[in-house]
Protein backbone atom coordinates (compact mmCIF):
# COMPACT_ATOMS: atom_id res chain seq x y z
CA UNK A 1 0.00 0.00 0.00
CA UNK A 2 2.93 2.36 0.79
CA UNK A 3 4.81 1.58 -2.44
CA UNK A 4 1.51 2.68 -4.14
CA UNK A 5 0.97 5.58 -2.49
CA UNK A 6 4.57 6.92 -2.57
CA UNK A 7 4.09 6.07 -6.84
CA UNK A 8 1.02 8.14 -6.69
CA UNK A 9 2.63 10.83 -5.02
CA UNK A 10 5.24 10.44 -7.30
CA UNK A 11 3.08 10.80 -10.27
CA UNK A 12 1.14 13.75 -9.08
CA UNK A 13 4.56 15.72 -8.22
CA UNK A 14 5.69 15.20 -11.59
CA UNK A 15 2.67 16.08 -13.14
CA UNK A 16 2.45 19.49 -11.03
CA UNK A 17 5.98 19.75 -12.14
CA UNK A 18 5.42 19.45 -16.14
CA UNK A 19 2.21 21.36 -15.82
CA UNK A 20 4.21 24.33 -13.66
CA UNK A 21 7.04 24.55 -16.39
CA UNK A 22 3.76 25.15 -18.96
CA UNK A 23 2.33 27.99 -16.55
CA UNK A 24 6.10 29.79 -16.50
CA UNK A 25 6.31 29.70 -20.23
CA UNK A 26 2.66 30.97 -20.78
CA UNK A 27 3.25 34.01 -18.43
CA UNK A 28 6.74 34.53 -20.25
CA UNK A 29 4.98 34.40 -23.65
CA UNK A 30 2.50 37.05 -22.55
CA UNK A 31 5.16 38.94 -20.13
CA UNK A 32 3.16 38.78 -17.39
CA UNK A 33 6.29 37.80 -15.51
CA UNK A 34 8.45 40.36 -16.85
CA UNK A 35 6.35 43.61 -16.80
CA UNK A 36 4.29 44.90 -14.16
CA UNK A 37 1.10 47.23 -15.06
CA UNK A 38 3.35 49.97 -12.84
CA UNK A 39 5.70 49.99 -14.97
CA UNK A 40 4.33 50.38 -18.14
CA UNK A 41 2.17 53.50 -16.49
CA UNK A 42 5.73 54.67 -15.71
CA UNK A 43 7.66 53.75 -18.75
CA UNK A 44 4.19 55.48 -20.76
CA UNK A 45 3.76 58.19 -18.49
CA UNK A 46 7.90 58.83 -18.91
CA UNK A 47 7.46 58.50 -22.55
CA UNK A 48 4.94 61.29 -23.09
CA UNK A 49 6.54 63.30 -20.62
CA UNK A 50 9.87 63.16 -22.98
CA UNK A 51 8.13 63.55 -26.22
CA UNK A 52 5.90 66.63 -25.07
CA UNK A 53 9.05 68.48 -23.69
CA UNK A 54 10.81 68.20 -26.44
CA UNK A 55 7.73 68.37 -28.92
CA UNK A 56 6.97 72.27 -27.30
CA UNK A 57 10.65 73.20 -26.85
CA UNK A 58 11.34 72.69 -30.02
CA UNK A 59 8.38 74.63 -31.59
CA UNK A 60 8.83 77.44 -28.88
CA UNK A 61 12.23 78.48 -29.97
CA UNK A 62 12.65 80.73 -32.68
CA UNK A 63 11.89 79.63 -36.10
CA UNK A 64 10.07 76.77 -34.53
CA UNK A 65 7.02 77.34 -36.68
CA UNK A 66 8.13 80.14 -38.96
CA UNK A 67 11.35 77.99 -40.84
CA UNK A 68 9.92 74.67 -39.97
CA UNK A 69 7.32 72.21 -41.94
CA UNK A 70 4.66 73.41 -38.98
CA UNK A 71 5.05 76.88 -40.65
CA UNK A 72 1.34 78.58 -40.42
CA UNK A 73 0.09 79.64 -43.86
CA UNK A 74 -2.69 82.56 -44.05
CA UNK A 75 -5.94 80.75 -45.04
CA UNK A 76 -7.51 81.16 -48.50
CA UNK A 77 -9.35 84.24 -47.64
CA UNK A 78 -6.52 85.95 -46.05
CA UNK A 79 -4.23 85.70 -49.24
CA UNK A 80 -6.84 86.94 -51.50
CA UNK A 81 -6.97 90.10 -49.38
CA UNK A 82 -3.04 90.27 -49.31
CA UNK A 83 -3.25 89.92 -53.14
CA UNK A 84 -5.59 92.53 -53.94
CA UNK A 85 -4.15 94.85 -51.63
CA UNK A 86 -0.41 94.34 -52.78
CA UNK A 87 -0.98 97.02 -55.54
CA UNK A 88 -1.79 99.44 -52.70
CA UNK A 89 1.38 101.61 -51.59
CA UNK A 90 2.99 100.15 -48.06
CA UNK A 91 1.36 96.92 -48.34
CA UNK A 92 3.70 95.22 -51.04
CA UNK A 93 4.99 92.88 -48.84
CA UNK A 94 1.53 92.02 -46.62
CA UNK A 95 1.65 88.42 -46.68
CA UNK A 96 5.15 88.32 -45.78
CA UNK A 97 5.07 90.22 -43.13
CA UNK A 98 1.85 88.69 -41.72
CA UNK A 99 2.85 85.34 -42.11
CA UNK A 100 5.78 86.12 -40.33
CA UNK A 101 4.47 87.50 -37.47
CA UNK A 102 1.41 85.19 -36.70
CA UNK A 103 4.00 81.97 -36.64
CA UNK A 104 5.91 84.04 -33.93
CA UNK A 105 3.11 84.43 -32.13
CA UNK A 106 2.54 80.81 -31.79
CA UNK A 107 6.03 80.23 -31.02
CA UNK A 108 5.55 82.48 -28.13
CA UNK A 109 2.19 80.95 -27.44
CA UNK A 110 4.09 76.88 -27.14
CA UNK A 111 5.38 77.40 -23.99
CA UNK A 112 2.56 77.09 -22.06
CA UNK A 113 1.94 73.72 -23.60
CA UNK A 114 4.03 71.54 -21.59
CA UNK A 115 2.97 71.94 -18.25
CA UNK A 116 -0.53 71.55 -19.61
CA UNK A 117 0.69 68.17 -21.11
CA UNK A 118 2.39 67.12 -17.90
CA UNK A 119 -0.78 67.31 -15.72
CA UNK A 120 -3.00 65.28 -18.47
CA UNK A 121 0.23 62.50 -18.16
CA UNK A 122 0.16 62.62 -14.56
CA UNK A 123 -3.56 61.24 -14.42
CA UNK A 124 -3.10 59.16 -16.97
CA UNK A 125 -4.72 55.31 -15.33
CA UNK A 126 -3.17 52.44 -15.35
CA UNK A 127 -5.60 50.98 -18.32
CA UNK A 128 -5.19 54.43 -20.41
CA UNK A 129 -1.08 53.26 -20.28
CA UNK A 130 -1.97 49.65 -21.22
CA UNK A 131 -4.59 50.87 -24.49
CA UNK A 132 -1.60 53.22 -25.50
CA UNK A 133 1.08 50.87 -25.76
CA UNK A 134 -1.10 48.36 -27.15
CA UNK A 135 -2.79 50.93 -29.93
CA UNK A 136 -2.46 52.61 -33.01
CA UNK A 137 0.83 54.69 -33.81
CA UNK A 138 -0.73 57.94 -32.48
CA UNK A 139 -2.26 56.12 -29.58
CA UNK A 140 -0.90 58.41 -27.04
CA UNK A 141 -1.09 61.50 -29.19
CA UNK A 142 -4.63 60.76 -29.49
CA UNK A 143 -5.18 60.98 -25.90
CA UNK A 144 -3.71 63.99 -25.06
CA UNK A 145 -5.48 65.51 -28.16
CA UNK A 146 -9.02 64.48 -26.74
CA UNK A 147 -7.82 65.46 -22.71
CA UNK A 148 -5.96 68.81 -23.08
CA UNK A 149 -7.15 69.99 -26.54
CA UNK A 150 -9.42 73.16 -25.17
CA UNK A 151 -7.18 73.68 -21.97
CA UNK A 152 -4.26 74.08 -24.15
CA UNK A 153 -6.38 76.30 -27.12
CA UNK A 154 -7.16 78.13 -23.34
CA UNK A 155 -4.36 79.16 -22.59
CA UNK A 156 -2.58 79.68 -26.26
CA UNK A 157 -5.70 81.83 -27.98
CA UNK A 158 -4.91 85.02 -25.23
CA UNK A 159 -1.21 84.52 -25.98
CA UNK A 160 -1.46 84.25 -29.43
CA UNK A 161 -3.63 87.68 -29.32
CA UNK A 162 -1.24 89.04 -27.41
CA UNK A 163 1.75 88.13 -29.27
CA UNK A 164 0.47 89.14 -32.15
CA UNK A 165 -0.33 92.91 -31.19
CA UNK A 166 3.23 92.59 -29.74
CA UNK A 167 4.99 91.71 -32.90
CA UNK A 168 2.40 93.91 -34.34
CA UNK A 169 0.47 91.20 -36.57
CA UNK A 170 -3.07 92.22 -35.02
CA UNK A 171 -2.59 96.27 -36.13
CA UNK A 172 -1.13 94.86 -39.68
CA UNK A 173 -3.71 92.59 -40.41
CA UNK A 174 -6.46 95.27 -38.93
CA UNK A 175 -5.36 97.88 -40.94
CA UNK A 176 -5.01 95.70 -44.32
CA UNK A 177 -8.47 94.61 -43.52
CA UNK A 178 -10.15 97.04 -43.00
CA UNK A 179 -8.27 98.92 -46.42
CA UNK A 180 -9.58 95.56 -48.13
CA UNK A 181 -13.18 96.11 -47.33
CA UNK A 182 -13.56 99.71 -48.88
CA UNK A 183 -12.47 98.02 -52.31
CA UNK A 184 -16.12 97.83 -54.27
CA UNK A 185 -18.30 94.84 -54.13
CA UNK A 186 -15.37 92.27 -52.19
CA UNK A 187 -16.77 90.20 -49.69
CA UNK A 188 -15.99 91.63 -46.60
CA UNK A 189 -13.44 89.91 -44.38
CA UNK A 190 -13.15 89.49 -40.70
CA UNK A 191 -10.27 91.35 -39.36
CA UNK A 192 -9.58 88.83 -36.23
CA UNK A 193 -7.12 86.07 -36.93
CA UNK A 194 -6.69 85.02 -33.42
CA UNK A 195 -8.82 82.15 -33.58
CA UNK A 196 -7.54 80.82 -36.92
CA UNK A 197 -4.12 81.13 -36.02
CA UNK A 198 -4.27 79.23 -32.19
CA UNK A 199 -5.88 76.22 -34.00
CA UNK A 200 -3.26 76.34 -36.31
CA UNK A 201 -0.58 76.42 -34.13
CA UNK A 202 -1.94 73.55 -32.01
CA UNK A 203 -2.27 71.42 -35.36
CA UNK A 204 1.39 71.75 -35.45
CA UNK A 205 1.95 71.04 -31.95
CA UNK A 206 -0.11 68.00 -31.99
CA UNK A 207 1.52 67.04 -35.12
CA UNK A 208 5.21 67.11 -33.58
CA UNK A 209 4.03 65.27 -30.77
CA UNK A 210 2.88 62.65 -33.01
CA UNK A 211 5.97 62.39 -34.89
CA UNK A 212 7.91 61.86 -31.14
CA UNK A 213 5.74 59.22 -30.38
CA UNK A 214 6.77 57.51 -33.82
CA UNK A 215 10.55 57.69 -33.12
CA UNK A 216 9.87 56.00 -29.41
CA UNK A 217 7.69 53.67 -31.23
CA UNK A 218 10.13 52.60 -33.62
CA UNK A 219 13.45 53.86 -33.10
CA UNK A 220 15.60 51.74 -30.44
CA UNK A 221 17.84 54.55 -29.62
CA UNK A 222 15.19 57.05 -28.83
CA UNK A 223 14.67 54.76 -25.95
CA UNK A 224 16.85 56.14 -23.50
CA UNK A 225 16.19 54.45 -20.50
CA UNK A 226 16.27 51.02 -19.11
CA UNK A 227 11.87 51.28 -18.45
CA UNK A 228 11.44 52.84 -21.76
CA UNK A 229 13.56 49.78 -23.06
CA UNK A 230 11.55 47.17 -21.20
CA UNK A 231 7.84 48.56 -21.76
CA UNK A 232 7.93 49.37 -25.06
CA UNK A 233 9.41 46.32 -26.08
CA UNK A 234 6.00 44.73 -25.11
CA UNK A 235 4.67 46.47 -28.04
CA UNK A 236 7.72 45.27 -30.76
CA UNK A 237 6.59 41.35 -30.37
Amino acid sequence: MKKITSLILAVVALSFNSCSGQFGKLLKTVGLDEISSEEVASGLKEALSQGTSKGADLLSAKDGYFKSIYKIALPEDAKSVCNKLAVIPGFNSIENDVVEKINRAAEDAAVKAKPIFINAIRQMTIQDAWNILKGQDNAATQFLQKTTYQSLYNEFKPVISGSMEKVGALQLWSSAVNKYNQIPLVKKANPDMSDYVTNKALEGLFRKIAEEELNIRHNLAARTTDLLKKVFSKQDK
